[in-house]
């Protein structure tokens, strides 16, 4: 199910790229991949895929060589028993544009992507030119309600009963209820939904289930990047959230953006979770803009060592659920030295 429009850009616009696919250690990986240029890696979130970038693909592939992976467990990539942890889902990314020949890439990640997208930069940081972090998991143990219960025993019957012809009915009442309400779930509740739908079967329900118990529990997120955020330094490091983000809250935004000096910071304030879904043409403008007006990261193993030599640590997480104000008066990107 792909939703209407909520916000100023026009959903379901964007010319179709297909899906190609490679073997990689076995198993069988799709991705789209369009234009020529520098290289740009879009990361998809939790139980979604590829096509979630649909609308931003065309406009970018015009200037840069754009490459959208379905993660293992996701999307038409196959769904093993395998590790779903953000280490392995790095290892994969490194391993698919080590196929494709890609050297260094400008890392943009959503949600469960952009904790991967964090991890490849912790992991191979002389592959990775930018980063950009959007709406991203990793920064704060916080997480929204349903998310916890979706890794607790029993959530595989859960999302196979949402799939119910009468519950489908009733969930699609309660989400035009919270539209209407204009509350802040309502503008996540037709994502959300469209995240359900791509788990059609057990093994896609049992890859979900498997790929959110290694970062969320009980009690929120597993583990947070503000130990390693210091390594950022000399990254030009770009966050871009929602300012009515019901999954990961925009709290977390402040959080990452003082956690890493230098970065960027763009609230699009009518989005939730999914903001370049909501405004694609915006969100292209100010990825546009970012990888514009900085240089690539250069990598030096000597500054990579003195860097962990001289840790710096980084703010602690916040312990209550209070929210935070955000702005976009922030400094710019820094430019590496």
């Amino acid at each position: 199910m792909t939703p209407p429009s909520s916000g100023t850009g026009q959903r379901g616009g964007g010319s179709a790229i297909r899906l190609r696919h490679r073997t990689v250690h076995g198993y069988r990986r799709a991705f789209r991949m369009a234009g020529k240029g520098r290289a740009i890696l879009l990361i998809h979130g939790i139980g979604d895929s590829s096509d979630t970038w649909r609308d931003v693909m065309p406009g970018l592939a015009r200037s840069y060589r754009v490459i959208a992976p379905d993660l293992l467990g996701h999307g038409a990539s196959d769904k093993p028993r395998a590790d779903y942890s953000l280490p392995a889902y790095a290892n994969g990314m490194r391993d698919l544009l080590g196929v494709l020949g890609v050297e260094r890439v400008t890392l943009v990640g959503h949600s469960l992507g952009g904790a991967v997208a964090m991890q490849f930069a912790y992991q191979f940081p002389e592959r990775c030119e930018r980063l950009v972090l959007v709406g991203t998991g990793g920064i704060s143990h916080q997480v929204t309600p349903l998310l916890r219960a979706a890794s607790l025993p029993g959530a595989e019957l859960l999302l196979m009963a949402l799939r119910l012809p009468t519950m489908r009915t009733q969930l699609g009442l309660a989400v035009k209820a919270l539209r209407f309400l204009d509350t802040g779930l309502g503008v996540d509740a037709p994502d959300l939904l469209r995240v359900v739908d791509a788990l059609p079967d057990g093994t896609s329900r049992s890859a979900f289930i498997r790929t959110l118990r290694a970062v969320v529990d009980w009690r929120g997120q597993v583990g947070t990047m503000l130990d390693r955020c210091y390594l950022a330094q000399g990254m030009p490091t770009m966050l871009v959230w929602g300012g009515r983000d019901q999954v990961v809250p925009a709290t977390h935004a402040g959080l990452g953006h003082v956690a890493m000096p230098g970065s960027r910071l763009e609230i699009f304030e009518d989005a939730g979770h999914f903001p370049f879904r909501t405004d694609p043409q915006r969100f292209e403008r100010v990825l546009r803009d970012f990888i514009a007006t900085t240089e690539p990261a250069p990598y030096s193993a000597e500054q990579w060592r003195r860097l962990l030599r001289n840790r710096t640590p980084g703010p602690r997480p916040p312990a209550s659920r209070g929210t935070a104000r955000a702005t976009t008066d922030d400094p710019p990107a820094l430019r590496p030295a």
